[in-house]
């Protein structure tokens, strides 16, 4: 049935037959969870092998006990191994812990402490980031918590609205940094395109600090081929712009989601900011951990074959989720959904009934991710955006979790349409 050309007649007996299903489910008591890209078991039982790598005779790497304190920046070995990941340079790399994300709140603390390039710390400024969206949730919440003003940029196939960017950078100095996450963005799936990498790099920002915070967390997520994106340090030092560019990555979604490791990949004066402000916060970071990695994972092109296992677990999960939707909406408009090549999402749009969904899902024990969490201030201006993660649960569990989040979607659906005809 094409909801948006029925009779209310028809739509108020099919909305009766759905809430009947829809009981159904609640009466199973489902403890479902697709709210956030954890690892299923199974990919994370592909690095267990790591935690016996190491034995009492190779804590030696690079002249040092990796038992011991010394090298900030990482074991020379880690750092070749990450900059790998970020397209940059070992020299321009630091090896953190085991998340990147800190390693964000540290790149902005140090900002907001010490300033950029010379210029007033931010802290003592209002500033602005930009945030293209639907975009990663938790960057919207650094910004809230460091009290950043966010100003949303339309995520468009191919990227961010580069010309909205300009039309912005070019005229206000308060605008300190944009949000990047350049392949597989979170929750889009959209692959920053070669033309807009370069333009980004070739910014003219009035602001004298501005930043290019390049989340590449998902470099080798590839669910089919191999997807290759523009380096965005090579264009920004052929731009003249090498201080903007600070790129993060890490093993969490490779290895052990809690127990990788994380870099930062940052050039010039960032590298030497950076450097100070973490040789005042700590000796090191675990050069034991670092040591699991280098020996486990090697290179990058062994990385690559073993982010083929991690596909192949995936795979399935997302193409029953999408065959699901195609089934029960192709025909029926009141939901349209992204089609990823990688990542960990797809980001699907509900006919103006988010909020609904994710009550009526939570009501009958699926979790998902909060509707409006893609936005900053969690502000969906049309209430529609959802992020759908498959990875942590089963085949199983997932078959029984989209069936419920597509009935969800029709009875919500249904209630708005009659809402707006009254």
């Amino acid at each position: 049935m094409n909801y948006l050309n029925s009779s209310k007649e028809n739509l108020k007996n099919e909305l009766e037959i759905l809430n009947k299903k829809y009981l159904e489910f609640k009466n199973k008591n489902l403890k479902l969870n697709m709210a956030r890209g954890k690892p299923s078991k199974k990919q994370l039982d592909l690095s267990n092998d790591m935690l016996k790598i190491l034995d009492n005779n190779n804590f030696d790497f690079s002249g040092v006990d990796i038992r011991n304190y010394g090298l900030l920046e990482g074991l020379p070995e880690a750092r070749k191994l990450m900059a790998s990941l970020m397209g940059c340079l070992p020299e321009e790399t630091i090896v953190g812990g085991n998340s990147s994300l800190s390693l964000m709140h540290d790149v902005i603390t140090n900002f907001f402490i010490k300033g950029a390039n010379g210029c007033k710390p931010w802290g003592q400024q209002k500033i602005k980031f930009l945030c293209p969206c639907p975009g990663y949730d938790r960057h919207f919440q650094l910004c809230e918590f460091f009290g950043i003003d966010m100003i949303p940029i339309k995520l468009n196939h191919d990227g961010p609205d580069i010309n909205k960017i300009k039309e912005l950078i070019a005229k206000d100095d308060s605008i300190k940094a944009i949000w990047c996450v350049p392949k597989y963005a979170n929750p889009e799936g959209v692959v920053y395109s070669e033309e807009i990498i370069k333009e980004l790099a070739s910014l003219k920002p009035k602001a004298k600090d501005f930043k290019i915070l390049w989340d590449n967390a998902y470099s080798v997520h590839d669910l089919y081929d191999e997807i290759k994106i523009a380096n965005i340090f090579e264009e920004c030092k052929k731009a003249g712009n090498q201080d903007m560019p600070i790129a993060f990555c890490s093993t969490s979604k490779i290895t052990f989601a809690a127990g990788g490791i994380s870099a930062i990949g940052c050039l010039g004066q960032n590298f030497v900011d950076m450097k100070n402000y973490f040789s005042r916060k700590i000796v090191c970071f675990d050069k034991i951990n670092q040591a699991r990695h280098i020996k486990f994972l090697k290179n990058l092109e062994n990385i690559k074959l073993h982010m083929k296992k991690h596909a192949e677990i995936l795979r399935p999960k997302f193409e029953l989720i999408l065959k699901k939707f195609k089934e029960n909406f192709e025909n029926n408009k009141i939901l349209s959904w992204t089609n990823p090549k990688g990542g960990y999402f797809i980001s699907v749009y509900t006919y103006g009934s988010a909020k609904k969904v994710e009550s009526l899902c939570k009501e009958a024990g699926l979790v998902i991710t909060p509707a409006g969490a893609a936005y900053p201030y969690s502000n969906d201006p049309n209430d529609s955006n959802i992020r759908i993660a498959p990875s942590f649960p089963t085949l199983s569990e997932i078959k029984d979790a989209i069936n419920l989040f597509c009935l969800c979607v029709k009875i919500s659906s249904i209630e708005k349409i009659l809402e707006n005809s009254n």
